[in-house]
């Protein structure tokens, strides 16, 4: 007896349904990108390991316990399934000289993977909508993202308690950072032995990730730790100020959290994420800020950047619980065919409706008429067409509404291509 077959852990199918929402969901957030001068670009799901690593960093938990890298035996490439996609966006800028003509504002979707334990709206491949900004370095760039985002969730239909609520940070310039990482090692040395096996490595390679423990038992030391806005300076707080204004004339809501923190060294100055409490413990929808450092770390001329990411699957559960977007587009008609001679009449009719950019379904097969309405009812067509062996004779088409109001009516195919066609300029 064989084994049923089934998916990886972590890894899902998407049906008809659930792919519709996506597609409705994806075309939202396509066309609120474009509003904003962003261009589509798509990178490889596989890149060298070194992409990631130089990127990232080397003793991070995305490098150290969640990339699946692997050697490719033909040519002895270590090679990696991108865990997140602003590293290789940077890559294929500086590879193909993007910047040369200016900035540019980039977006992106698609699949990513990190080998974590799978929950809810977290898996081992997930999916990513994101747009980098390269080449802008003042606070304006920030709050054009920040606004983006705004509008993607009216868009989407997130109100009332549904949408996200933003939250802000700055991690100041480089030497803020400094001061403040020898303010946290300090802190946590002192605390040492309070300090689980995790944060004990993290404390002498990159102690900022201490404050992203979940570690009950050290809520209350990580609370009472030395924060990042103490420590910075006039340039820092300048940009923030600029952008706060920005935002308060936009009548964007925002709470400014501290604690918000970005393990990666070449995060520098804004932080951001937009938060749910809809979605259980992983709350955050959103996540951006600025890197103006990463361009030239990963080879390139030195470009300030900044961007975010969206996590699509936890969007999707937030807008179907919302119910924000109404049910995927149906079928403009269904048509059904019944008698000798009827199939091929349908077939030819299917075509001419299309040709008229309709959306037509019918069943190749010579199944029942009652099979086939039972098919029509169910696809959420407004209408059924029916031909039959004397309706194909006589070139006509019977005219069934399937919702709301309206009489069954005979015509000729002429006129059922005039009326058909009005309906689509009316819909339009």
């Amino acid at each position: 007896m064989s084994t049923k077959l089934s998916a990886v852990k972590g890894m899902n199918d998407l049906l008809p349904e659930q792919a519709e929402v996506w597609e409705q969901v994806e075309a939202k957030v396509g066309e609120v990108f474009r509003q904003y001068g962003y261009r589509p670009i798509r990178t490889p799901i596989v890149e060298s390991t070194s992409v990631f690593v130089r990127a990232i960093g080397e003793v991070t938990d995305i490098v150290e316990k969640e990339m699946y890298s692997f050697n490719d035996a033909l040519n002895g490439e270590a090679l990696t399934l991108r865990p997140e996609n602003t590293a290789a966006v940077v890559r294929a800028a500086i590879e193909h000289n993007l910047l040369y003509d200016g900035p540019r504002r980039l977006w992106y979707f698609g699949p990513m993977f990190r080998h974590e334990r799978p929950q809810k709206g977290r898996y081992r491949q997930f999916h990513q909508f994101g747009v980098e900004a390269l080449g802008f370095d003042q606070p304006e760039a920030d709050a054009e993202q920040i606004f983006m985002v705004a509008r993607l969730w009216k868009a989407l239909g997130l109100r009332d308690g549904f949408a996200p609520k933003l939250q802000l940070n700055s991690l100041g310039m480089p030497q803020d950072r400094a001061l403040h990482r020898e303010a946290l090692v300090h802190y946590f040395q002192s605390h040492q032995s309070r300090l689980d096996e995790d944060s004990q490595r993290r404390l002498g390679s990159n102690p900022l990730r201490i404050l992203d423990s979940k570690n009950p038992e050290m809520a209350e030391l990580i609370a009472n730790a030395p924060q990042l806005p103490e420590f910075l300076g006039d340039q820092a707080r300048e940009f923030q100020q600029r952008l706060l204004n920005l935002l308060n004339e936009q009548g964007i809501a925002f709470e400014l959290n501290p604690r918000l923190v970005r393990g990666l060294d070449y995060y520098n100055l804004t932080v951001f994420e937009w938060v749910t409490d809809r979605l259980g413990a992983q709350g955050t929808v959103c996540g951006g800020g600025r890197y103006d450092s990463l361009v030239e770390r990963m080879g390139g001329k030195p470009a300030a950047a900044t961007g975010f990411a969206i996590g699509a699957e936890r969007l999707i559960l937030l807008v179907q619980e919302a119910q924000g977007l109404g049910r995927p587009s149906a079928p403009d008609a269904y048509l059904i065919h019944f008698g000798q001679g009827a199939r091929e009449s349908a077939l030819k009719l299917a075509e001419q409706l299309r040709d008229q950019g309709l959306k037509v379904v019918l069943d190749p097969g010579q199944t029942s008429a009652k099979s086939q309405m039972k098919k029509a009812d169910a696809s959420g067509a407004d209408l059924a067409l029916l031909i039959g062996e004397d309706e194909s004779l006589a070139g006509e088409v019977t005219v069934k509404p399937l919702r709301g109001q309206g009489q069954q009516a005979t015509m000729p195919l002429s006129q059922l291509l005039a009326t058909m066609d009005r309906r689509k300029q009316d819909n339009a």
